[in-house]
């Protein structure tokens, strides 16, 4: 073993002792019963242990490393610097309690679901967490309300009340699961009388930590998350671990693409117009007040007719495990990628996790070989009204779903995180990048579509399209509530009449979008940075390839996506090395793509 690997085992050592939840969602289990210390002196230890690290990584010169340390190695210290904002600057857990509610299910969640160890020993460690959320909670009082210039937000506070129960439930779901196999199970039996004691003093204290939100700390609560132009940069640097594009070009680049996405919409729109709508004329200028005004009407009444084609509630889940068998039998005769073995469950999204809504991946840890991936999908709220049912329904249509099982299953999300998985670098898996697995996820459903995928359904494309326009805007709305004080009224007209949205999942989005700055810019930044680098291999290889006209060969895009031929470029091969590497951030993937 390496210098350098002995000192990534000792570090891993440490920060999996030091952060026993991420441990969990690694798949390393020896840290199972603990919750990270979240009180002061925590944070104490943890900015030496970064001040240490640092120091530690930064000593070896480039030439006493491989290619593959160096790539290691610069992962870790971008990692690091992330971490030391989050301590010092950041503060998340100072005004933020839907940040405690993330940390009590990741905690618990992947203990419950997942089956890598027999259930009596996951048990165990469920009891000994449900019996430290107590001290969790008392550490979460004494910490929000601490920041010395941010306030508690009342958005997240508010959340936060919505998914607190989904801890409770999560405790109640051992306990039955414990119950149902202790008949059968000694040795879960024997864990039942302390299980159910631990779901008690969890849910007692769930139950305070509710009513102090409620009664104490919201009234005093302001203000929406908004992080400020500042801050949002300085935390969009540590989300893409890397210095560009900044949130000006972000933006500069979303509204160059948001008028040619629209501009091919209207052009699909206006041709399946007769098919869906045969029974009276498109709209002219004349009839609706204006050249612009008669393109949005076409697009959106065209999407209104395909969007009724949509399945009940209780079909959903159904409808997305058919359509998976279809997509999969698509890639396997395009010879697209090397499909995955390891198990997919498509489910219901755990309470603990609804904020967000829509659908969602969750992938087991790189040191959890065969364990399942989940493919979950935000059922809808009980206490909605018919009206806000249907257009929930109508914006996950039927054509929609099929673009979600793409994005978020084959060849998306679990996809890409099961050769992640198998990536020979621990660093690269443990340690990925929201960048690389969101924008791969929007570059392959591109390129589904480019590929054929569907080519017999032109409404599946402007649907596409639609979907598309979504992560233009999700990135747009992203930078100006964050830095530009864009209104709720403003990002709902871009969303709704700029973007064709729904008017309850553009809400639901807005939300989203103050509820976690950053996140919503990774689609669109990732799949641009997917393009270029298929772009410059391309190009790599037309130049080699003896063609006169060089890397003049590949011609730009007009659009995302549509490179046609190159000589020597196989998808195939092209995929299957960009999923090599683990998930690290684009700009060191580059290095190891190209060299």
């Amino acid at each position: 073993m390496s210098d350098f690997s002995s000192s990534v085992e000792a570090f891993l050592d440490e920060f999996f002792r030091l952060d026993p939840v991420s441990a969990t969602a690694a798949g390393m289990h020896a840290h199972d019963g603990r919750w990270p210390d979240v009180t002061e002196a925590g944070r104490r230890e943890r900015l030496a242990f970064i001040d240490r690290w640092e120091d530690e990584f930064r000593a070896p010169p480039d030439t006493g490393l491989t290619a593959d340390e160096r790539i290691d190695r610069d992962l870790l210290l971008l990692e690091l610097d992330a971490m030391r904002f989050n301590e010092t600057e950041l503060r998340e857990e100072t005004w933020d309690p839907l940040a405690w509610v993330y940390l009590l299910g990741g905690g618990i969640f992947p203990l419950l679901a997942r089956e890598f160890a027999p259930l009596a020993e996951r048990l165990d460690s469920i009891a000994a967490r449900l019996e430290g959320i107590p001290a969790v909670l008392s550490a979460a009082r004494a910490q929000l309300g601490s920041h010395p210039t941010r306030p508690v937000s009342q958005l997240h506070t508010e959340t936060a009340l919505k998914q607190l129960a989904g801890i409770a439930e999560l405790a109640a779901d051992a306990v039955h699961e414990a119950e149902r196999a202790a008949p059968e199970n000694p040795a879960v039996a024997a864990q039942l009388d302390r299980l159910r004691s631990a779901a008690a003093i969890a849910t007692t204290a769930l139950e305070g930590f509710a009513e102090y939100l409620r009664d104490a700390l919201l009234p005093l609560a302001e203000g929406e998350g908004r992080l400020g132009p500042e801050l949002f940069r300085a935390k969009l640097r540590r989300t893409l671990k890397s210095d560009a594009p900044t949130p000006e070009e972000i933006l500069a680049r979303a509204e160059r693409e948001y008028p040619a996405i629209r501009a091919e919409m209207v052009r699909i729109a206006r041709e399946i117009w007769p098919a869906w709508i045969p029974d009276r004329a498109a709209p002219d200028a004349a009839g609706a007040g204006s050249p612009e005004a008669a393109d949005s009407q076409i697009v959106r009444e065209v999407l209104d007719a395909i969007a009724r084609e949509h399945q009940p509630a209780s079909r959903l889940l159904a409808f997305c495990r058919e359509e998976l068998g279809r997509i999969e039998a698509f890639c396997r005769d395009r010879d697209l990628v090397g499909l995955p073995d390891e198990p997919l469950e498509i489910r219901w999204t755990p309470v603990f996790l609804r904020a967000f809504g829509g659908a969602m991946l969750s992938s087991p840890g790189p040191l959890d070989r065969g364990q399942k991936a989940f493919f979950a999908i935000t059922p809808i709220p009980e206490d909605w009204t018919p009206e806000q049912v249907e257009s929930y329904l109508r914006e996950d249509n039927d054509r929609m779903l099929r673009l979600l099982t793409i994005h978020e299953a084959i060849p998306g999300h679990y996809l890409q995180g099961a050769y992640a998985n198998r990536c020979p670098s621990i660093v690269r898996a443990v340690f990925w990048s929201g960048v690389f697995a969101e924008g791969w996820a929007v570059y392959v459903t591109q390129l589904m579509m480019d590929l054929g995928y569907g080519a017999d359904d032109p409404a599946l494309l402007l649907v596409h399209w639609k979907f598309y326009l979504r992560s233009i805007t999700n990135a747009i709305i992203d930078v100006r509530i964050h830095t530009a004080g864009m209104t709720e009224q403003e990002a709902i007209s871009l969303m709704v009449e700029g973007g064709f949205q729904e008017e309850a999942e553009a809400r639901a989005k807005y939300n989203r979008a103050r509820l976690s700055s950053t996140q919503l810019s990774t689609y669109f930044i990732g799949s641009i940075e997917m393009w270029e680098l298929e772009l410059e291999r391309r190009r790599r290889l037309a130049a080699s390839s003896g063609d006169p006209r060089g890397a003049a060969a590949v011609p730009e895009p007009r659009l995302v996506g549509g490179l046609g031929e190159t000589p020597g470029f196989r998808y195939r091969e092209h995929l299957e090395t960009v999923l090599a590497h683990g998930t690290p951030p684009v700009s060191l993937l580059r290095r190891l793509v190209l060299g």
